[in-house]
């Protein structure tokens, strides 16, 4: 198997490709044979060594992929060989064209999705559903405002909010951004810093939830627009903020942060079940932007920092 290993936390180019004798599954595992490979920025953080958790060293980047069920463990009842799946975390990690996963970590890809749309599954749409209706609990009329919507959080959470009869307003950074958003269901999208908009659209009371990506950046601003009881969760941050809590009380904001690695098994087990539906029907359709091979993963890794994706971007092994 070919596969990016990380000998020393740095920048993107410490990933380097090496090969390896495909793992044998464990009696309550499977090995994948991975066809996209998820890059989500929280990968970024973790190779940096700047992420809260980190890996033992060396290790291979990664939680999210598609492919197809190669082998099982003879104790897995859930899947069978050749089925088509999603990843949502794995044992050897995702950048490569193999990995080895436990039962849990895997869930059925259905035929409507292509294997790219089904890298894009993992931590974008468990993150935008446990962000949304376990956290915020979110209401069909509620207003929800989703910071940073063209990306892949963004656009899962404009599309799983769209379909469970929430108002949608998605921000982004550019015009091909924009018309994602839109074909994705938003009833208004603006620029980041537009909020006058924001407030028109809610008749001057403003969100009821707010999914913040960039909450260093836009934190002061989400509770001056926030509705009265609204809820603000932070899915995204890359520095501190200094906010006045009056206005928190004032308007008896709930503030709240989203990590989905911090999730309960029995959680994600809901989270996956949520999805699935969706995913079937091809109500939640995931958009893939920018496709890199396995060899580019260094571009990838810039590509994403840079800011302003329109979709998911991804590695084909």
């Amino acid at each position: 198997m070919r596969k990016i290993l990380v000998h020393n936390f740095g920048d993107a180019t410490v990933m380097q490709i090496e090969t390896a004798d495909n793992p044998t599954p464990a009696p309550n595992q499977l090995l994948i044979r991975i066809s996209a490979v998820g890059v989500n920025p929280v990968d970024t953080y973790i190779r940096s060594g700047t992420y809260g958790k980190l890996p033992t060293l060396p290790y291979t980047p990664g939680f999210d992929a598609a492919g197809t069920v190669l082998s099982i463990g003879n104790e897995v009842v859930r899947h069978s060989v050749g089925d088509r799946v999603y990843l949502n975390g794995s044992v050897t990690g995702t950048y490569a064209d193999h990995a080895l996963c436990t039962s849990d970590q895997v869930f059925a890809l259905p035929d409507v999705l292509t294997f790219a749309q089904g890298a894009a599954v993992g931590i974008p749409y468990a993150t935008a559903w446990r962000a949304i209706f376990q956290i915020a609990r979110a209401q069909p009329g509620q207003t929800i405002l989703i910071r940073g919507a063209s990306g892949g959080v963004g656009l899962a959470a404009t599309q799983m909010s769209r379909n469970a009869g929430l108002r949608v307003i998605g921000t982004a950074g550019s015009d091909t951004g924009k018309i994602l958003v839109t074909r994705c269901g938003a009833d208004l999208v603006v620029d980041h810093a537009e909020h006058d908009e924001v407030m028109h659209f809610t008749n001057g009371r403003g969100p009821d939830i707010i999914l913040e990506m960039m909450g260093n950046a836009n934190l002061v601003e989400d509770l001056a627009i926030a509705a009265r009881n609204a809820t603000i969760v932070i899915v995204g941050n890359r520095g501190e903020v200094t906010i006045d809590p009056r206005i928190v009380m004032s308007k008896e904001l709930e503030i709240r942060g989203v990590l989905l690695f911090a999730t309960s098994p029995s959680e994600l087990l809901q989270i996956h079940t949520g999805l699935a539906p969706g995913l079937r029907l091809g109500i939640l359709q995931p958009v893939v932007g920018r496709e890199f091979s396995l060899d580019e993963a260094v571009l990838a890794h810039e590509y994403i920092m840079r800011g302003n994706t329109a979709g998911k971007c991804v590695l084909l092994p």
